[in-house]
């Protein structure tokens, strides 16, 4: 016995249903993902609305807050919002009250929607970012247009589901008669999704659905365009962005528009005058704009500056020579009124208002993303065509089910009074038998091929309703139905009488609700602030480590560049003859195998006096990101970039030009690939070679030498990796290129001392041979590392 030892088998029995934590946590993200995105950040197409808001509509309608009153009077008074609150929470969404009341407060917003749904009393926020009161100081009731959402939710027509715990149902999407997915719009972020869906105005939109019901969906992009010109914001403003790009916007379904405050020009005493803004963008308020104001007039140094930036100063002081004052006039009769006063009455309106536009949120932009749930309940981005469609196709099945419902009742109360009506025909016999017999019910049917329910119905009939003036009353409500069941039949039978009957309940539902457009669709140009600046020559000086300045004027030509002082440790880079209207473009190697190149205006350069300052401060590098190389000109200066794989291609400064901080990129290189010194081809200014180049020399790393026709390079506009430029032996690295006339300068290392040489017009011509080819081996006995143009 003592030699068996007992085995243990450690693992579990496998079980079929198991599931690995993997496996279940992807279920669980997937499940809570399709819930966020269904279930509360974005609208459904049919009725425009999120589940919350769905839900408190529907609480509110079933409270008996709706818009019920006769001769278009309001019928329920307000009650408190927590109390609607309540009732949401009990009945339909198990959420939390501060989100459920959120929702609610942002429906009875008539600077957050465009047809506030709920009308509230009290304190509900501002534009400015006020919050609203408390739940248990507000009072809410439905607003008149919640009609056009609730008014057939009892009719049959959308399907209804079980609440969160079965003890009630709540409707799937409310019938809207019009798309409300538009007229409010929406904004959310999902699980890897967000809606940005803008607010349009009511009667354009009708007219388009008009317009598509009639065409069949055929109406074409421009009519469907012309009669939706774009968004209608609730605060109005203007739209400047082209009709080419809303357009573009509304055929793809996402899409940025630029939009502009309104403002007036009022003239005051003596010949002064003041500049009102009473409209603002959406998203932006009197708030923001004045704290704008003050943020640029007394900036703050940025982290890990030790000053001002330049670009900081010149804002402050382009904004303290134009303006004097800011005042912020909003009152209950002027919902915006800020006003903006000139620091003289001399200065032109127009520079004014555009130096305010271009350095605050008076001029902003407004995101389109038309991403919804569709008719299929899938979360898709769709475009304004899509949108209309579905709508459309939703309440056609709405007005069917509508229909079908009606048609049921009336069929029912159809049969109901053709009973009572042959009772009346026979009452002696029939109240014989109810006395006699006793099944009376069974009789009723035997004798007179009543129905269960015919016969139900004449057993509980009241005695007054025997009466002859009873039976005339039968055979006019008999008329009324009969009609009416022939037009829903008629309505159900055909296309065509649908089709009419949705145009004119849209038309009737326009005109009772239409208001006039609130913003302006005019086309203009991004307001841009100038900086005057003086155009006179100067030289930039860039140092070996990065540090810039600018010193004015040039070095007469034939004369000796001047020695220029470095910190220790540093030397020149180069010296660039140019204007102070030129650019400075700094080159910096990424990490994503690409070049970026950064602009820095030559104007906002620091002066000559010191060391000047590091070009780091003026530009924002990623991370990883090293300044490699440098070149200051004119906009139409034509540059060589070229990188250590042998490749490169022509592209001018205006190409390179970005207004971002963070640069843009513009040339690709190869892994281990560098960048070599960008080489003039034309149209520099100053004593700087301006003739343009003819010929391109490369140089590689082991001292061979090809020349070629500049005219087998391209120009890349929007940069790229370009064209081979000469053919590397092994280990071998393009060490530079230059573009000449008739002569270039190779400097490289030689046993730890710098060495150059210069190649006349007859070396150069020894080594001309096609582009791509591998060239000469050159004369001279240093490792080159730089090639540059000689004039």
């Amino acid at each position: 016995m003592d030699d068996i030892q007992p085995t243990l088998d450690l693992q579990e029995p496998e079980d079929p249903n198991a599931l690995t934590l993997a496996d279940y946590a992807q279920t669980a993200y997937l499940e809570y993902a399709l819930s966020v995105v269904k279930g509360r950040a974005l609208p459904d197409v049919c009725d425009g609305q999120k589940p919350v808001q769905r839900r408190i509509l529907y609480s509110m309608e079933r409270m008996g807050l709706g818009y019920g009153g006769a001769n278009g009077t309001v019928g329920a008074k307000p009650v408190k919002s927590a109390r609607v609150v309540g009732d949401v929470l009990g009945r339909f969404h198990p959420h939390g009250d501060q989100a459920a009341y959120d929702a609610l407060v942002r429906m009875a917003q008539d600077f957050s929607q465009r047809y506030p749904l709920i009308d509230g009393q009290g304190n509900f926020g501002s534009r400015d970012g006020d919050g609203a009161a408390a739940m248990r100081y507000t009072e809410a009731r439905l607003a008149r247009i919640t009609q056009l959402l609730l008014s057939e939710i009892d009719e049959g027509t959308v399907d209804f589901t079980p609440n969160y715990d079965g003890s009630t149902e709540e409707p799937r999407q409310l019938p809207a008669r019009l798309p409300f997915v538009l007229l409010n719009g929406a904004s959310g972020i999902a699980v890897g999704l967000a809606t940005e869906i803008p607010s349009h105005n009511l009667r354009e939109i009708a007219d388009a659905c008009v317009a598509l019901i009639k065409s069949n969906g055929q109406l074409s992009d421009e009519e469907l365009f012309t009669l939706v010109p774009g968004p209608d914001y609730p605060g109005g403003a203007q739209i400047i962005s082209s009709a080419g790009d809303i357009a573009d916007a509304y055929r793809t379904g996402r899409g940025s528009l630029k939009v502009r405050a309104r403002w007036k020009i009022e003239d005051l005493a003596r010949g002064q005058w003041q500049m009102v803004v009473n409209e603002l963008p959406p998203g932006v308020s009197t708030q923001k704009v004045l704290e704008e104001i003050e943020e640029l007039t007394n900036p703050k140094v940025k982290a890990g500056k030790k000053a001002l930036t330049t670009e900081q100063q010149q804002v402050k002081a382009a904004l303290l020579a134009v303006l004097d004052g800011v005042r912020d006039e909003s009152s209950k009769d002027a919902p915006v009124r800020l006003v903006f006063e000139p620091k003289t009455s001399r200065i032109p309106q127009e520079e004014f208002i555009a130096t305010l536009l271009s350095q605050t949120s008076l001029e902003s932009s407004s995101s389109i993303n038309l991403t919804m749930v569709g008719i299929d309940g899938k979360p898709v981005q769709k475009s304004l065509r899509q949108m209309l469609l579905e709508w459309v196709a939703f309440r056609e099945q709405t007005v069917q089910r509508r229909s079908q419902h009606r048609l049921d009742k009336v069929n029912d109360r159809i049969h109901i009074l053709e009973g009572r009506q042959l009772v009346l025909l026979n009452i002696d016999e029939v109240i014989a038998i109810i006395r006699a017999a006793e099944e009376p019910k069974a009789a009723l049917i035997a004798r007179f091929n009543l129905s269960d329910r015919q016969a139900e119905d004449i057993l509980e009939i009241r005695l007054r309703q025997l009466a002859r003036l009873e039976a005339i009353k039968i055979e006019q409500e008999l008329a009324k139905l009969r009609d009416e069941k022939k037009k829903l039949e008629e309505i159900l039978g055909s296309p065509a009488a649908l089709r009419r009957l949705l145009v004119k309940e849209i038309e009737s539902d326009a005109k009772s609700f239409e208001d006039p457009r609130r913003t302006l669709i005019q086309a203009e140009k991004r307001a841009v602030a100038e900086v005057r600046v003086v155009d006179e020559p100067v030289t930039v000086i860039v140092s070996q480590k990065g540090w810039v300045r600018a010193q004015k004027g040039w070095s007469p030509r034939g004369e000796a560049r001047p020695e220029y002082s470095f910190k220790a440790g540093d030397g020149l880079y180069g010296a660039f003859e140019c204007r102070t209207v030129d650019t400075l473009l700094v080159f910096g190697t990424a990490k994503d195998k690409s070049v970026r190149v950064y602009t820095v205006p030559v104007a906002s350069l620091p002066g000559a006096r010191g060391d000047g300052q590091p070009v780091t401060t003026m530009i924002e590098l990623e991370a990883g990101t090293q300044v490699a190389h440098f070149f200051a000109g004119p906009s139409s200066a034509q540059l060589l970039l070229a990188n250590t794989g042998g490749y490169g291609f022509l592209a001018q400064v205006e190409h390179m030009v970005s207004r971002q901080k963070g640069g843009k990129a513009f040339v690709d290189v190869g892994e281990g690939e560098q960048l070599t010194r960008p080489a003039l081809v034309g149209g520099a200014s100053g004593t700087t070679p301006a003739e343009p180049a003819t010929h391109v020399c490369c140089v590689a790393s082991d001292r061979q030498i090809l020349t070629f026709e500049l005219s087998e390079l391209k120009m890349l506009p929007k940069g790229g990796r370009g064209l081979t430029l000469m053919d590397l032996g092994p280990k071998a690295v393009l060490a530079g290129a230059a573009a000449y006339t008739r002569s270039v300068r190779i400097e490289g290392d030689f046993r730890g001392k710098r060495r150059e040489e210069q190649l006349d017009i007859r070396s150069l011509n020894n080594a001309r041979a096609a582009r791509g080819r591998k060239g000469k081996a050159g004369a001279f006995t240093f490792t080159p590392d730089l090639v540059t143009r000689v004039e």
